[in-house]
């Protein structure tokens, strides 16, 4: 049996507990920088490759090694009876879902049986943000609860997939008014993910306008914002690199929203977190008020050049999402 898992956290406890089975990390972070509907085409892998170094810091040597190391291991399927797939409620989860369930679409299974964990909550966990929480004796609990994946679920993932990954920015908003049940956390997910784009009031993403309501209302440390984050969009499933991106790009001049006051390097893959970096103050500048406010425009300000899955957003393409219609508005 080969269990796929969301992350390093929930591997190293499986492997500790009495789960049997073969355990693959499935490392990556589809939230973040440009994805294509095929990830295995060459061509298609460098843009990624250099987005995500850029931005978080991930070195293209480390992410081409995991890639193919995990890529090798999937193809290898068949050598598996059965498959889990462990997965959680958020966004960051979904879309690894997602994209295995088109991969696997895509293949003749024969023998092999596909099976799917996927829970938004546990019991006795106010807040379940994911199974990373869980002890090793609380996921051993899941075990055998898992349910078989079926034609249904591997069609619902592959057309999520091949909406998330579209350039088309109308196919991230018609996937909301299909039917994704097969997937009961998809439509929450995605939801949360075109709210990621340009609010149609001033130019801000939901992490953008959160951050900047939070700081308004008193949280003033990295740290403590990446915490509260974590909290009210517990959906997104962002990590602390992404965090760190959007916060350094709202931080960088000439149009900062943020200033950050006190001695600092912004933390990445490669570079940890310092003690001079958590005492850091975070504040809005004249210009971060004024977006807050509505009464300046973030993209207008600075133009924009960003990836949300397949669909690239740059200063001749600009749509953005009105939040209270739930409707996307394009300008010029």
């Amino acid at each position: 049996m080969l269990h796929i898992v969301n992350g390093d956290i929930v591997g190293d406890k499986l492997r500790a507990g009495n789960i049997r089975g073969d355990i693959l990390v499935w490392r990556e972070v589809y939230p973040v920088g440009p994805v294509f509907v095929e990830m295995d085409e060459p061509h298609q892998k460098s843009p990624r490759v250099e987005y995500l170094e850029r931005t978080l810091g991930i070195s293209a040597d480390d992410y081409v090694t995991h890639y193919k190391s995990q890529e090798q291991i999937l193809q290898n399927f068949h050598k598996y009876n059965e498959i889990v797939l462990w997965f959680e409620h958020d966004l960051f989860d979904q879309l690894m879902l997602s994209y295995l369930l088109h991969w696997f679409s895509k293949q003749t299974l024969g023998h092999t049986k596909l099976n799917l964990l996927c829970i938004g909550d546990y019991p006795g966990i106010d807040l379940f943000r994911g199974l990373g929480q869980l002890s090793a004796k609380q996921l051993e609990t899941l075990a055998g609860t898992w349910q078989r994946i079926g034609q249904k679920e591997l069609e619902t993932g592959s057309r999520i997939w091949e909406a998330y990954t579209s350039p088309d920015v109308e196919r991230h908003v018609e996937i909301l008014h299909q039917d994704t049940s097969a997937l009961p956390f998809a439509h929450a997910a995605l939801e949360l993910h075109v709210s990621r784009l340009p609010s149609a009031k001033n130019g801000l993403g939901i992490v953008e306008q959160t951050t900047l309501e939070l700081i308004r209302h008193g949280v003033n440390t990295p740290h403590e914002l990446f915490k509260e984050i974590g909290n009210r969009l517990s959906v997104l499933g962002m990590g602390d690199l992404e965090f760190w991106y959007r916060l350094r790009c709202m931080s960088e001049r000439p149009h900062a929203l943020l200033e950050i006051r006190g001695p600092h390097t912004f933390p990445d893959y490669r570079k940890k977190t310092t003690a001079s970096f958590e005492k850091c103050e975070v504040a809005l500048t004249g210009a971060g008020m004024a977006v807050a406010a509505g009464v300046k425009d973030w993209v207008e300000m600075k133009g924009i050049n960003e990836w949300y899955g397949g669909l690239r957003l740059h200063d001749d393409l600009t749509w953005r999402w009105d939040s209270d219609r739930k409707q996307l508005v394009y300008t010029e």
